[in-house]
């Protein structure tokens, strides 16, 4: 009797072991690992929880499914009888791993990776064979692979039994999972970086965020993220060995109250998702309004709008003596500004509707138009000159001119303000025009109208506030002296586009363009010959002839070619490309970004003061920052984009990367000290 009784207990304990819900631990270096069963005996038609269960050394770690910038995935190979399945890895919210420069995404302490089974509903055997080979990588400063093969059997019965032991594991298991999230997003990854909006049911306040696609995303750089009511903006630069996007991505997001799993799709090309450093969109409207009527008010100082303003001052100055004329000019030239505004904002619009890559001063990207500024503005000047007078209402201003005449001339010297006033940006025009850009076509329209109406505003006051009218000069024979000086700031801007155009199209086409300049002189002194019945008709033809000769110059002249550095301006700077950023970034240096423009006066002021200076290129050298330069002189859709990041429209623009710190924009007017002030301030920066 007694041995049977012993019989049947070991009978009893081989059983329970054959049938038990884990395979019990295996050991490898610095891990010890099992394979458990959320129930010890199962039923056909049912899904359950497989969990491969980790316990690393302390400091030690397995990696996500995105491992970061180094490290590999735990891979699983299951070997299971017909009719029987397993989903994939259910992957816990990971850890960022930081290993400077280096940032990697896994998992310290214990792990639980789990993996659903499913049973078919006529699953005709008795038990279930379950076999599994795991490979991981477990890593502190060194990393070690490992593998194992795990069997475990799960009887197959009319009742299922939970394993209560696990209870427990599981249960955490679960509470590591991120949570799925019920939310619509989109991503990007142009210009040289990753962006997503994400649109939340309920507004949550997020940290940080893990992208699951692999190789992706710079996983040790800055990221970005703001919010804007239920809308989240996320952005990081993208991975140095980036080739590709999937269409669909996982995205795990670190809130306050949870981790949460989001699913993102990519968006169209047209679609713009635009992140701002230190600025989020949700800014008042109002005070941008504000920000472009000031932007627009100091346009007026900038030195490519002046030689144009100094002719409306002049005919304001000459009317001073008929106030209803006065205020007629002044309402005419701020007609011309504001609609010349509107109209430049709705090409942009449907431009970029169109899928062009364009922004503020586009119209200087092309070698043509500005060689059809240079005519005008040389013209302009000789008409000042006295060589030839084009009737709008500038010239013999104390004269009685028709009303009409006048506020015709009032008008288009409006819109030439505004077309030569686009090379220039005004500081806090920056900010306005790049909140525009992401806004809807009205109110992008708006800001383009405080924008014009900051730009007329010192006319207004001159032609409607009595006050302010009578501080003008008496007019009189000096009137007419000053007019022939105001032709040489024509003529100097003149002299500054024909630089321009050299510098897209190159010497030989800058030399053409010279030629067409004699055309429009000859044309000029035919005309003013006819004005003045010197000429007949014979001089009108040809008048005529020479300027369609100097209009089709341009259009034959050489293709412009990209401008490239000089072998010695190599040492100071190098040329912008996003994937040098994302290089620069990735070993963990700091870069400061120029983007400008041959035809910005403003970008070209602050290199020679601020950039360019013997100070600020020792202040590079101390902290060893690259010097990278973007052209926008001819157009260029990756600046574009560059510029978009930081909801700019147009150059100057000046960031500076420090590691391990968000980027930084200088300000858009810079002083001697700028760049050597703040690098010594982040320098100190813990």
């Amino acid at each position: 009797m007694p041995k049977l009784i012993a019989l049947l207990l070991c009978s009893s304990m081989l059983c329970s072991v054959a049938f038990a819900a884990s395979t019990g631990w295996q050991t490898a270096r610095h891990l010890t690992a099992e394979l458990v069963s959320e129930y010890q005996q199962v039923t056909p038609g049912q899904r359950l929880q497989l969990a491969l269960h980790f316990v690393p050394d302390p400091h030690w770690h397995t990696y996500w499914k995105n491992p970061g910038d180094s490290g590999l995935p735990t891979k699983l190979s299951w070997q299971l009888p017909d009719g029987v399945s397993v989903g994939d890895i259910q992957w816990p919210t990971p850890q960022a791993l930081a290993l400077p420069p280096l940032m990697n995404y896994g998992f310290e302490g214990q792990t639980i990776l789990l993996s659903e089974l499913q049973i078919a509903a006529d699953y005709p055997a008795d038990s279930i064979q379950i076999q599994l080979q795991a490979d991981w990588l477990v890593c502190e400063e060194v990393c070690i692979p490992a593998e194992a093969q795990f069997s475990l059997t799960l009887p197959v019965a009319a009742q299922a039994v939970p394993a209560t032991d696990y209870a427990d594991l599981f249960s955490t298991a679960l509470s590591r999972l991120p949570k799925p999230l019920s939310a619509a997003g989109q991503f990007d990854v142009s210009g040289g970086a990753f962006s997503a909006l994400i649109n939340l049911e309920v507004k949550k306040e997020v940290s940080a965020f893990f992208v699951a696609q692999s190789e992706l995303v710079d996983h040790a750089a800055v990221q970005q993220l703001s919010v804007d009511g239920t809308q989240l903006l996320l952005q990081q630069p993208l991975n140095t060995y980036f080739s590709s996007a999937p269409e669909q991505l996982e995205l795990v997001l670190i809130a306050d109250d949870a981790a949460y799993s989001v699913q993102l799709s990519r968006a169209a090309p047209s679609t713009e998702i635009l992140i701002t450093q230190g600025q989020h969109s949700d800014t008042a409207l109002w005070l941008i309004l504000l920000l472009a009527a000031s932007g627009g008010v100091l346009l007026n100082l900038m030195p490519c709008v002046f030689p144009v303003l100094s002719l409306k001052a002049l005919s304001i100055a000459g009317n001073s003596q008929h106030r209803r004329q006065q205020q007629r000019d002044a309402l005419f030239y701020s007609l011309g500004v504001v609609l010349s505004f509107v109209a430049l904002a709705l090409l942009l619009i449907t431009l970029r509707s169109a899928g062009a890559a364009i922004g503020w001063g586009f119209q200087l990207q092309s070698p043509y138009l500005v060689a059809l500024l240079v005519y005008l503005l040389f013209a302009l000047g000789l008409s000042l000159s006295g060589v030839v007078q084009f009737g709008l209402g500038l010239m013999n201003s104390g004269s009685n001119l028709a009303a009409a005449k006048g506020s015709k001339g009032a008008f288009f010297t409006g819109v030439l303000a505004v077309v030569v006033a686009s090379p220039c940006t005004a500081p806090f025009m920056g900010t306005a025009l790049g909140y525009a850009v992401g806004q809807s076509a009205a109110v992008a329209v708006l800001v383009f109208v405080a924008l014009g109406l900051g730009m007329a505003l010192p006319f207004l006051l001159l032609g409607l506030v009595p006050a302010v009218a009578r501080l003008l000069p008496r007019p009189g024979a000096w009137m007419d002296t000053l007019k022939q000086w105001l032709a040489y700031p024509l003529y100097l801007s003149a002299v500054w586009l024909v630089w321009v155009y050299g510098r897209q199209s190159g010497v030989d086409a800058q030399a053409l363009l010279l030629i067409g300049l004699v055309c429009i002189a000859a044309a000029c002194w035919l005309w003013g010959r006819k004005q003045l019945a010197q000429a007949g008709t014979v001089s009108s033809v040809l008048a005529l002839m020479l300027l369609l000769l100097a209009l089709a110059i341009p259009a034959v002249a050489p293709a412009p070619t990209a401008q490239q550095p000089t072998e010695n301006s190599l040492s100071h700077w190098q040329p912008w490309s996003a994937e040098k950023l994302q290089q620069l970034r990735a070993q963990g240096k700091p870069v400061l970004v120029n983007m400008t423009a041959d035809w910005c006066i403003t970008c070209l002021v602050n290199e020679r003061v601020a950039l360019n200076t013997d100070s600020s290129k020792a202040a590079l050298a101390l902290y060893d920052v690259t010097y990278l330069k973007g052209d926008w002189t001819l157009r260029d859709a990756a600046i574009t984009d560059y510029l978009r990041q930081y909801q700019r429209d147009g150059v100057p623009l000046y960031v500076l990367y420090w590691p391990g710190q968000a980027p930084e924009v200088l300000p858009q007017i810079l002083t001697p000290d700028t760049l050597a002030t703040t690098l010594e301030r982040l320098s100190r920066q813990p």
